[in-house]
């Protein structure tokens, strides 16, 4: 089945429309740089875009994650030991992210990536953030390598609610 040529003009200009200028910047404000995308009327602006994965470590192997459900509290709670420090999960996702570092940074020339652990909430996150003009590109490949990544970060024992996000960025 053929798509008509207004379907495929929509898909593409859908794709990028959300990083586009919607109208130049009325002011310039020490928050803009000149190849800045503007928002919030002019208020704010930015010229980077960040690719973010992140999801819920544990420092609980299965067979612990097991046990532990079956001596929950009278309130459904879960007790357990275990920290940042000693986590084997997050251990595992250092190896993965090691494994993929070179790659990631190569999605582009300017390319900066930040990792993210949160020891009380057990939240990791990795975000990879690129130059307006190179973020089109790597949306076009599926922000290659996040799929075989998070295929991997989600086979890590203790890992949980992997997702991705993708936002703006500015350094002010």
């Amino acid at each position: 089945m053929k798509a008509s040529p207004l379907v495929l003009i929509a898909s593409i200009v859908t794709k990028s429309s959300a990083f586009a200028p919607a109208v130049a910047p009325k002011v310039f404000t020490r928050s803009m740089s000149t190849n800045a995308v503007p928002l919030a009327n002019g208020a704010m602006s930015f010229d980077r875009v960040c690719r973010e994965w992140r999801c819920k470590n544990s420092s609980l192997d299965v067979s612990t994650s097991i046990f532990l459900f079956l001596q929950r509290t009278s309130l459904g709670m879960f007790k357990y030991t275990g920290d940042k420090a000693t986590s084997e999960s997050l251990e595992k996702i250092a190896a993965l992210v090691d494994e993929y570092l070179p790659q990631i940074k190569s999605v582009s020339s300017d390319a900066t990536v930040n990792r993210l652990v949160c020891g009380a909430c057990l939240d990791f996150k990795l975000m990879t953030t690129v130059p307006l003009g190179d973020f089109g590109p790597w949306e076009e490949k599926g922000f290659a390598p996040e799929a075989e990544f998070l295929e991997k970060l989600k086979a890590i024992d203790g890992v949980s609610q992997v997702e991705t996000q993708t936002i703006t960025n500015m350094v002010i």
